[in-house]
This record gives structure tokens, sequence and C-alpha cells, in this order.
């Protein structure tokens, strides 16, 4: 019995033992944890580094992302100028291209993925977005001109509202009902906080879908071609001034209709010159683009006059891939009936 008694003494050290230095061995482990991360957040925290093994910060950000940050970084981005200001959430084509810009402006690698150096200069670059600038709470900005208002800066924004199909009529220079409802639809198309009243935002967003107005647009003035290249007097012909943004439609010297409209950008303008109409496609399709040309009358490899339904849509915010955009759908059905193969385009600068 003695024997057995000293037996189990000793198996009951040993166990007393092994789970003391378990639990010792668990403790120490727990508290090189907890050393090695962020209190706050549970990651892990930066380490030291050997001079051999130099550190490379992994994404900040990057394509496919979603949530709060995202939004963060697409209000950042808009402060500069290379978002719209409604933010989205998700990274997607248009934030990665507004990185890519960023970053070759600084000039960092154009990854379009936020890297640490990426992200700490956006920080440097501008403000802390408030919730509402990130979940597109929007506020209207101080009133530039509402109701009752007059003057050439009310004479301007009507012509630009004429320009985009939102007023119609004389310019009258005072801003009336019909000046206030125009406004309203506006702000509501653009997702602008409508209030009728002519603020920074509304008439930024006015600008860049639309042309400076001239003297005669402002005080209704019906322009006169007499700046029609002489190349355009004989015949019929579409005649197309890359100067004024217009193209007319002449029969043997005299302008039966005109049109306002688009060009290429500089990276793929509208080819100059004379040329003739070689093809016409009613309801044409572009297979390099994979877009919608209504009314696409071809007349030089590939490019043709034809309806934009985004230029009726955004205006001159855009561009063409080279053709002569007209967003007047209505027009353009009835020029297409009119013109033929054969007629001749002129495509100048006046």
């Amino acid at each position: 019995m003695k024997f057995l008694r000293a037996l189990l003494v000793t198996v009951l050290a040993c166990v007393l033992a092994v789970s003391t230095a378990y639990g010792v061995g668990y403790a120490v482990r727990d508290s090189d944890r907890a050393a090695s991360t962020d209190g706050r957040s549970g990651t892990p925290a930066a380490q030291p580094t050997l001079p051999s093994q130099p550190i490379r910060p992994g994404p900040v950000l990057e394509p496919g992302d979603h949530g709060v940050d995202v939004r963060e970084l697409q209000s950042r981005l808009f402060q500069l100028g290379w978002l719209p200001e409604l933010t989205t959430g998700t990274y997607d084509a248009a934030t990665v291209d507004a990185v890519r810009g960023f970053q070759g402006r600084q000039p960092f690698a154009r990854t379009g993925t936020v890297d640490l150096r990426t992200w700490e200069r956006l920080l440097d670059l501008t403000d802390e977005p408030t919730h509402d600038a990130m979940f597109n709470v929007l506020h209207p900005g101080p009133v530039l001109l509402d109701e009752g208002d007059s003057g050439d800066a009310v004479r301007d924004l009507q012509v630009r509202l004429v320009q985009i199909e939102w007023l119609f009529g004389d310019v009258t220079g005072t801003y009336d009902a019909a000046t206030v409802e125009a406004v309203r639809g506006f702000q509501a198309k653009r997702e602008i906080p409508v209030t009728g009243d002519l603020d920074q935002r509304t008439l930024d967003r006015l600008h860049t879908m639309t042309t400076t107005p001239t003297y005669d647009q402002k005080h209704n003035i019906e322009p006169e071609p007499g700046a029609l290249d002489p190349r355009c007097l004989t015949g019929r012909v579409l005649c197309v001034d890359k100067s004024t943004n217009t193209m007319w439609w002449v029969v043997d010297g005299e302008a039966q209709e005109d049109y306002e409209v688009r060009f290429g950008s500089a990276e793929l303008p509208t080819r100059e010159g004379e040329f003739q109409v070689y093809l016409k496609s009613r309801d044409h399709v572009s297979s390099l683009y994979d877009t919608s040309m209504p009314f696409a009358m071809f007349f030089s490899r590939g490019q043709a006059v034809h309806y934009s339904p985004d230029f009726a849509a955004v205006g001159y915010e855009g561009a063409s891939h080279g053709c002569v955009n007209v967003r007047d759908y209505d027009g353009m059905a009835a020029l297409f009936d009119e013109v033929q193969v054969g007629d001749t385009v002129i495509v100048y600068w006046s």
C-alpha cells in the first residue's frame, strides 16, 4: 500500500507540473500575440525589419473593394477634380482611372491601386470628407441667382438652358417662372438639390455641358451663315464649322437648316477637308465601340455625321470618337431622309 500511495503521489505531481508548464506557455504565447498586434484593431503591428528585407506595404485600397473607405477615397478624388461629386462606394473602373490620373500627376507609378504613398499624398492634399459628402447627402450652395434677378448673367444662364433644351423661346434676361422651372428640371436630372435657384454646383455642371453664349445668342439675334466656307456654296453640302460647333445643310448656296454639333477628342479628332457621303445607315451600331449611331452618314474612313444620345444627355462635356455628333433627334431624322449618297461634306475652321 505504501508503494501504491507513493506511486500515486508521484503521478499527481507530474500531472500538476505538466499543467503548470502548459499554462505558462499559453500565457506567454498570448502575451507575445498581444504585443505583435494593434490593441484597437487586432491587426498585426509593424515589426522591425532588417535592412536586407525592405518594407513593401500592400495596397490600402484596390479595384473591387467596397465600403466607406472607398467612399472616402472617391470624395477626396472629387476634391481634386478627378471624379464626380457623387460617390458609389465601389472601387470601379472610373475610380481606377481617377487614381491613375492622380498618381501620374505626382508622379507615382500609375497602377490604379491605392498604395500607402498614394493614400498619404491624398490625405495631404485634401480635407477630411464629411459624412454627408461621402453618402451623397447634398445641400444647396449659396444662391448666385434666383427668381426676380435680371441682367447679363441671367441671359447667360438662359442661353445655356436653351442649348440643352431645358428652356424654350426667347432669352429675356429676367429670372422668371419659366427659368425657375428649367433650373429645377436640370437640377433634378443631375441629382443636384432641387431649388430652382442657381448655385455654384448647378452653374459648374451647366458649364461642362454647354458652350459660352455669344452676344447674338443672349440677345435673340439669329445667326447669319455669312461665314460659310466657299466650298459650301455649290451643290448639296453638309457644311461643318468647327469654330462655332455648327453644321448647316446648304443647297445651292442657301442654308436650309443648322444644327449644334460636337467633334472628336484630341486623341481621335474629326478630320477636316472636303469629303462625300459614301454610306448611309439609319440604325447603325458601331462594331468598334459598340455604341448606337442613329442616322449615320459616313464621309471619311468610318467617321460619320450622326445623332448622338450621349451628346443629347451630357452636351459638350464629352466627345465623339471622331464623328460629327448631332443632338437634335428629330432634325437628324429629317436630314437623313434629305441627304443622298454622293452629297458633299465640308469640315473646316472659320
